[in-house]
């Protein structure tokens, strides 16, 4: 299942996805991986979470974001929970280009036991239907 936490910035998205993350962890029978753009999250999050950055990677749109993800994901079936912190540093602002990435996703992930949740800096209100269908 994907799950979109939006707002603009300051708005405490990603203090919410800490709280998340660490709930998860509590929690899991598996792994639990957080990526972020760069390292900001190191002390905020439990040290047993797997952390993950893509500003090394060179990662640039969401074609590139969608194959690092579905790898981390195949390279690890044990994965019940992953976390993404700065979506739209990583793949862009497009976003429409956001809710053909979120739907190809959610279709790969298909009936796979694993929960995935973005932060997205931007309003409710910016944001096309492609995009709002993942806001829980």
């Amino acid at each position: 299942m994907i799950t979109l936490i939006v707002g603009k910035k300051g708005t405490g998205k990603t203090k919410i996805l800490v709280d998340m993350v660490a709930k998860a962890e509590a929690a899991s029978s598996g792994n639990v991986v957080c990526i972020e753009w760069v390292p900001n999250l190191t002390y905020s999050i439990p040290p047993t979470v797997r952390l993950m950055e893509t500003s090394k990677d060179e990662i640039e749109g969401y074609e590139e974001f969608y194959g690092f993800l579905t790898g981390v994901l195949a390279g690890n079936f044990d994965i019940t929970d992953l976390f993404v912190d700065s979506t739209l540093r990583i793949g862009g602002r497009d976003y429409d280009k956001l809710g053909k990435f979120l739907q190809k996703l959610n279709k790969s992930v298909g009936d796979r036991d694993v929960n995935i949740v973005f932060t997205v800096s931007a309003d409710r209100e910016e944001l096309p239907e492609s995009v709002t269908a993942f806001i829980k």
